[in-house]
């Protein structure tokens, strides 16, 4: 019996080696933010000072993310080389996103169930497409009159979401890596286990076998930072950031948002951006305040319009809006086979990421040349302010040095 207990000690000290303790009672994690002039190493060591164990290393920010006793909490602030500490909180980030349109209604919110009122009627009269593969929506944004020019050819697109089914007919070959951040014990499996990024990911790149999205030749990434119930800590979504970053993914799909921002969140994207990635998030369901990421300056935020093109009674708004994309009754894969409609501004968010990659096959290589010529593609619709629309709807035939067809898809929705 003493031999076990002995054994027992000495694999809990092998386990917990180079950190403390880790006394009973409530701790919190926080994500400890360090001074350039300190190493990754030091940083860490400075954070087991005081915390009893390390959760994640954030390079990407120049971070550690700690387990920190209550007791403990006030030596915290006191550590040499620490620029910030933010909280590392974990966030239902689909909460506010509606999962299905259905004549019940949205279940999230009252200003969702007004919102599927309001966007009912206009939603149900969507004009067919000539080709029954195109969604009304990839249809709206022109893409199908882009593609003889480009079909997203050699741009690569991060989902980053509750991972992606790639066993599905119309994802089959679109998929070429992924990594699952919510469980970093098994990195490869990626898969969804939601199927929100299952549904975001066909409107960016469906391959046309019962559905086709904006850039069907266009390659996705699955990055996991969500688990089954749509939630995830701020860590996550950074380091989901970092991986896009390294594996050299210049567009990225962020169908997703918080209620609050953080400064490590913030600090993510803004290295995100000086490294050439764009980011291009969903900017919320509340009918109010543009969430985050999209609520920052370096991340494109996109409405939801439907098919009258009216603003969707959800969609956020506010300055912070670029853009304005098709987002009700969105028809896209579903998880396991099949199809399903869904609508929010997460629905409207891989409109614009997959005409990122038509732009970026047509030479626009960086996010200054993307997020101009997105601009340069959109149209003002009648009656919305820019805190509704941004610039407006992104016409894919407006993306290149001709906007011919872009100026028919506008002629015809007049």
């Amino acid at each position: 019996m003493k031999t076990r207990l002995l054994l027992l000690t000495l694999l809990l000290a092998a386990a917990n080696a180079g950190a403390q303790f880790c006394p009973l009672g409530e701790t919190h994690r926080k994500i400890v933010i360090c001074r350039p002039d300190a190493t990754m190493d030091e940083c860490r060591t400075m954070a087991l000072k005081i915390g009893c164990s390390i959760h994640r290393l954030l390079p990407l920010i120049h971070a550690v993310v700690v387990e920190v006793p209550n007791t403990r909490m006030s030596a915290l602030k006191s550590l040499p080389r620490v620029s910030s500490i933010a909280e590392d909180k974990k966030v239902h980030w689909l909460q506010t996103l509606p999962q299905e349109f259905s004549a019940s209604g949205f279940s999230d919110t009252v200003a969702g169930m007004r919102a599927l009122q309001n966007s009912a009627a206009a939603a149900a009269s969507a004009p067919p497409a000539v080709d029954p593969r195109v969604p009304w929506g990839v249809a709206r944004v022109g893409a199908p009159d882009e593609w003889s020019r480009s079909q997203g050819d050699g741009a690569a697109v991060g989902v980053i979401d509750t991972g992606i089914d790639a066993t599905h007919s119309d994802l089959q070959g679109q998929v070429v890596g992924g990594v699952n951040i919510v469980d970093p014990a098994h990195p490869n499996n990626w898969a969804d286990d939601e199927g929100h990024g299952t549904h975001v990911s066909g409107t960016i790149a469906a391959n046309g076998q019962g559905l086709l999205g904006v850039a069907p030749k266009a390659k996705l990434y699955a990055i996991k930072v969500l688990d089954a119930q749509g939630n995830g800590d701020y860590s996550s979504v950074i380091a989901g950031i970092q991986w896009a970053m390294d594996h050299n993914i210049k567009i990225v799909n962020m169908s997703l948002g918080a209620d609050e921002g953080s400064d490590a969140l913030h600090l993510a994207v803004q290295a995100a951006l000086k490294a050439g990635v764009t980011i291009i998030a969903a900017s919320g369901n509340t009918g109010g305040a543009v969430g985050y990421p999209g609520a920052y300056p370096e991340v494109i935020a996109v409405g939801a319009s439907d098919s009258a093109n009216h603003v969707a009674g959800f969609s956020s708004r506010g300055p912070q809006v670029s853009f304005i994309a098709p987002g009700v009754n969105i028809r896209s894969a579903k998880m396991g086979g099949g199809y399903v409609e869904m609508s929010g501004t997460s629905m409207a968010t891989p409109h614009i990421a997959g005409l990122a990659a038509l732009a970026w096959s047509l030479g626009a290589h960086d996010p200054q040349s993307l997020r101009a010529a997105l601009t340069r593609a959109a149209r003002p619709l009648d009656g919305l302010t820019p805190d509704l629309e941004g610039s407006g709807l992104v016409l894919a035939g407006n993306l290149g040095p001709s906007a011919t067809a872009g100026q028919a898809v506008l002629a015809s929705l007049q």
